[in-house]
């Protein structure tokens, strides 16, 4: 298994992800930035668009933090990582996997760019918003399922810990206490590792 990579971007939740399932993978730097850089055939196959993180497992090549982390966790940690299909867990667990792309990533490009939101014609509705919910959402367990960590966490966590670098949480005792048991586990402290 391969993992595109680059720093300070979203594939740190793909290592993240990666190292709570326990599977063996390189990592594969790849410097977005540069756009004469030669691009590895895999990696184009894998993310069209040149985005990280993508990953190529044998014959699967995709792209895209939460694709990535619904893959690993379904392929190799069933149950574990991500409530089987039929359980009954699973539609909540979907919910909270795609709220970080579908409702936080927006929010936060919004607020730091000063962009005005438009909940009628936006629907991630504004920051305070997603804030309420994903602390509601909480409601005081560990994990977003309650008391068992998924992939959902990778995501949330990964963007709560950002939200906190960009000094964008604010007094938020709920999501401050649940990064803080993010940042314990040991596959995110081996991914930030991996990170620098």
């Amino acid at each position: 298994m391969k993992l595109f990579w680059a720093p300070q971007t979203r594939s740190s939740r793909a290592v993240w992800m990666l190292e709570e399932a326990g599977v063996e993978y390189e990592i594969e730097h790849i410097d977005i930035r540069d756009s004469s850089q030669h691009v590895d055939v895999d990696f184009r196959a894998a993310s069209p668009m040149r985005k990280v993180p993508a990953l190529k497992d044998h014959d699967v090549q995709m792209a895209e933090s939460a694709a990535i982390c619904l893959y690993v966790a379904d392929r190799y940690a069933p149950g574990r990582l991500a409530p089987a299909i039929d359980h009954a867990d699973r539609g909540r667990f979907l919910f909270w996997l795609m709220y970080a792309p579908a409702v936080i990533e927006p929010t936060m490009s919004e607020k730091l760019n000063k962009i005005e939101p438009n909940r009628a014609s936006n629907g991630w509705g504004d920051f305070k918003t997603m804030i309420s919910t994903l602390s509601t959402g909480l409601g005081g367990n560990p994990w977003i399922l309650g008391d068992h960590f998924s992939a959902a966490d990778v995501m949330l966590g990964s963007s709560v810990h950002f939200m906190q670098l960009f000094n964008l949480l604010g007094d938020e005792p709920e999501l401050t206490e649940y990064v803080e048991r993010c940042r314990e586990r040991p596959a995110f402290q081996a991914a930030q590792k991996k990170e620098g």
